[in-house]
């Protein structure tokens, strides 16, 4: 390893053009992964957020930076990168899926394409930042890219990581300490990584109809005759991280317990699908590339939340952990009446992305619309907060499906989601629908316009219906555009809450009654209870 003693990771992520306006609550998983497998190689890693050192600058010094974003983050990477440049900078997360542009845009030197952590660690041990990484050197790596005389090079990328390999690296706990709002924010720990569905987007007819995505065995569906990346037509997950691969359930409840000694106290087990989880362990060496069989790993899924339910902070109230997303394809009833029983009440997410069958299945989408009404009619019933997402401008967009999009949305409501989220369509690398524009903004595009106004009008039908209730949360800060109210976090996740009060109370847990409507994603509250 050399001089490296000390190491920066910059987190990015959803940091726009230096400042970071939605999601503020969100702590991902990636940087503090690079922190911990840092740690194993005596090199003392911190974490800070990009739009800290935007704000502030850095005066500490370092011999190594890493810094983490999305495409959408290059502002961003490119002002921290100019504030601290170093050598060597190395860049990762999902905005190196076009390698060219990340390090075109950014400044940064290398970009680790995928998975990051056996490419880091390969870097390393070849000299990174010493001056002894050349072209030859480098183009021996896989899922790495550099400047080089012809441009930028980037080396083919990576095979999926084994699972036993991936279960091996442990993420830290103390570098949450970096990020401003750890003990109110939702703090992701991985319990896999990668996505089951393998079927391919067949917009355009880019397809020979061989099936082989569909109804071919496990290793068949792995690679497309024509090359088409798997999964749905607008996600780069499957080829980015392959398929599912499930951490041991003990080396993610000691994740959690660490967390939870920092302060942490509102949790997320980060999966493309939850339900995913286990899956992996009853197919292989086969790879999980099937969305629909075999069903869910009832048996495994159950000591993962058995083992999370027994932490004393969980029991009492005073921490939760939570799931995002799931697959309607893998939402038996049996599996909603699992999570039911250990996650009731709680705030979970499902796609339908569109209200059209015909849409839905040419993006390659591993459920149906009517499938995914289904499995939010089954999670309500159970116990949980069903949260539907869709996404308009997506490619295939016409009038037609944008009927049955806005018809899906009030038909979700009808059958029990409590929030309509909804994207609009960002053109990815390595997705199949690479190569489409982005789509406008929502007011630009009549289609794309009734899709937004349906879920604002379901979404303020929801909030009404909050008005009484009672909800815990978590103290995060002071409201920037009102200094008399603070921001809370709702422990299982939810709308925003403004509370007035004089004190500032952060990371303080209260129950609050809800007694007004603020907007579309925020109500008032009224302190009830403190814990």
């Amino acid at each position: 390893m050399g001089s490296y003693v000390k190491a920066l990771i910059v987190d990015a992520l959803a940091s726009r053009k230096g400042e970071r306006k939605a999601s503020k609550d969100v702590i991902g998983a990636g940087p503090r992964a690079l922190a911990g497998l840092l740690d194993t190689r005596g090199i003392v890693a911190s974490i800070i957020e990009a739009e800290a050192i935007i704000a502030r600058g850095f005066a500490e010094s370092f011999d190594l930076l890493l810094v983490s974003g999305m495409t959408g983050d290059i502002p961003a990477i490119r002002k921290v990168v100019t504030i601290l440049k170093g050598d060597p900078v190395v860049l990762g997360g999902p905005v190196t899926s076009d390698p060219a542009q990340a390090i075109g845009k950014t400044g940064c030197d290398y970009a680790i394409i995928g998975e990051g952590e056996e490419t880091l660690n390969e870097l390393l041990d070849m000299g990174l930042g010493r001056g002894e990484l050349g072209g030859a050197q480098l183009r021996g790596i896989r899922g790495v890219a550099f400047k080089s005389m012809e441009g930028v090079e980037a080396t083919p990328l990576r095979r999926a990581m084994p699972r036993a390999i991936f279960d091996g690296f442990r993420p830290s706990t103390a570098a949450i300490r970096g990020y401003a709002l750890h003990r109110s924010a939702r703090v992701y720990v991985e319990v896999l990584r990668g996505c089951s569905n393998y079927n391919r987007a067949i917009i355009e007819g880019n397809c020979e109809s061989c099936g082989l995505c569909r109804r071919g065995g496990l290793t068949e569906r792995y690679d497309c005759p024509l090359g088409t990346p798997p999964g749905c037509g607008y996600c780069s997950v499957p080829s980015l991280f392959g398929p599912p691969k499930s951490r041991s359930v003990s080396k993610i409840r000691e994740e959690v317990v660490g967390l939870i000694g920092e302060g942490v106290k509102r949790v997320v087990l980060s999966a493309p699908c939850f339900l995913d989880y286990g899956r992996d362990l009853l197919v292989e060496p086969e790879p999980l590339t099937d969305p629909r069989n075999p069903e869910p790993n009832y048996e495994e899924l159950e000591r993962l939340l058995v083992s999370l339910a027994d932490i004393p902070s969980m029991v009492e109230g005073t921490s939760a952990f939570m799931i995002e997303n799931l697959k309607a394809s893998l939402v038996t009833e049996r599996a909603a009446k699992l999570l039911g029983g250990y996650l009731f009440g709680t705030p979970v997410s499902i796609g339908f992305e569109t209200g059209s069958e015909l849409h839905s299945h040419s993006m390659g989408r591993p459920s149906t619309p009517m499938e995914t009404l289904t499995a939010v009619g089954r999670l309500k019933k159970a116990g949980l907060k069903p949260y539907v997402y869709f996404i308009h401008g997506l490619p295939g967009q016409n009038e037609k499906t944008v009927d049955e999009t806005v018809k899906a949305i009030d038909q979700g409501m009808e059958e029990g989601a409590e929030r309509v989220i909804l994207y609009r369509f960002q053109s990815l690398p390595m997705s199949a629908f690479s190569e489409y524009p982005s789509a406008p903004p929502n007011i630009r595009d009549p289609g794309s316009k009734r899709i937004h106004e349906a879920a604002a009008r379901a979404n303020m039908r929801a909030k009404d219906s909050m008005l009484g209730g009672v909800i815990r949360v978590v103290v995060a800060e002071r409201y920037n555009r009102d200094k008399r109210f603070l921001v809370a976090y709702p422990l299982k996740h939810g709308p925003v809450v403004l509370i007035e009060s004089p004190q500032p109370f952060e990371g303080r847990v209260f129950d609050v009654k809800v007694t007004g409507v603020a907007s579309e994603r925020m109500v008032y509250g009224v302190p009830v209870a403190m814990f």
